[in-house]
């Protein structure tokens, strides 16, 4: 008997006891943060990192491709360069904390479907007009909730975000639009004396051969205490919503408020233009 407890223990632990494991994607620039994390020369040439994130309780198992890409395509020329490594997942308050040797690599825990590459200070790191530092939970929950959310600003007379995303922004490309990705360029203008929005005008890929859209936007607070900028249509009625993770950083939301996750080639994240 005391052997068959024995047992049963072992294949429930076996069974539930399981850390839960999570995947994140992404391709993100290749800054001096994340080339001295990965031990890659600083001198090297890099267009961008494409990341396998695999975490569970305090363990992590990284697999990354880098290289230069190769036109016209996702990949990279000769297939790139893959680096793997695993080690211990630190977590503090709303950070994780990777350890590589004596490296190390810190992630802002946006929510459980997005990660945010950043500097040991905390301090989220800003991607470019091609790929960002968010990683992607391969199997999104579809949280509305961000431990990030910015809840003041300063609105400048203009302010510049660009990036590129995955095609699925409601009420941007139709359902079964062949697309693989969008193009973004932000400008958003406000009163700095007032504090207030004023316009904006949004230049990418559906608005191509209209030279932009031009209309006005304004300042939502989220019932999380978070802020979001709705860019309204012509009519008035919202048809962009861009929540504010800080200065630097915004991320597309649904009406709903939901946070969009994106897929291994782009994130939905635009970078403010420094």
């Amino acid at each position: 008997m005391k052997t068959f407890c024995v047992l049963l223990s072992t294949l429930l632990i076996g069974t539930f006891g399981k850390a839960k494991e999570f995947t994140y994607t992404a391709s993100t620039p290749a800054g001096a943060v994340v080339k001295d994390f990965l031990g890659i020369s600083l001198h090297d040439s890099v267009d961008f990192i494409r990341w396998k994130l695999v975490i569970s309780d305090e363990h992590y198992a990284l697999q990354c491709n880098y290289g230069i890409g190769k036109p016209n395509t996702s990949g990279f020329i000769d297939g790139g360069k893959i680096i793997t490594t695993d080690g211990r997942l630190q977590k503090e308050h709303k950070y994780y904390r990777l350890s590589n040797g004596s490296r190390k690599l810190t992630l802002a825990v946006l929510n459980i479907d997005l990660l945010q590459v950043a500097n040991s200070d905390g301090s989220f790191l800003i991607g470019n007009g091609g790929w960002s530092y968010t990683l992607n939970n391969i199997h999104p929950l579809g949280n509305s909730q961000i431990n990030f959310a910015a809840a003041t600003t300063a609105i400048n007379d203009s302010s510049v975000f660009e990036g590129r995303t995955p095609c699925a922004v409601p009420g941007v490309i139709e359902p079964g639009t062949l697309c693989y990705k969008l193009k973004w360029k932000i400008v958003l203008y406000g009163n700095a004396k007032k504090n207030s929005p004023t316009t904006y005008k949004v230049f990418g890929t559906p608005w191509r051969k209209e030279g932009g859209r031009l209309a006005k936007w304004q300042i939502i607070n989220t019932r999380e205490g978070g802020m979001v900028y709705q860019l309204n249509d012509e009519k008035g009625n919202g048809f962009l919503y861009l929540l504010k993770a800080d200065e630097n950083i915004l991320l597309f939301t649904g009406a709903n408020g939901k946070v969009l996750t994106g897929d291994q080639d782009f994130s939905f994240t635009l970078n403010k233009v420094l």
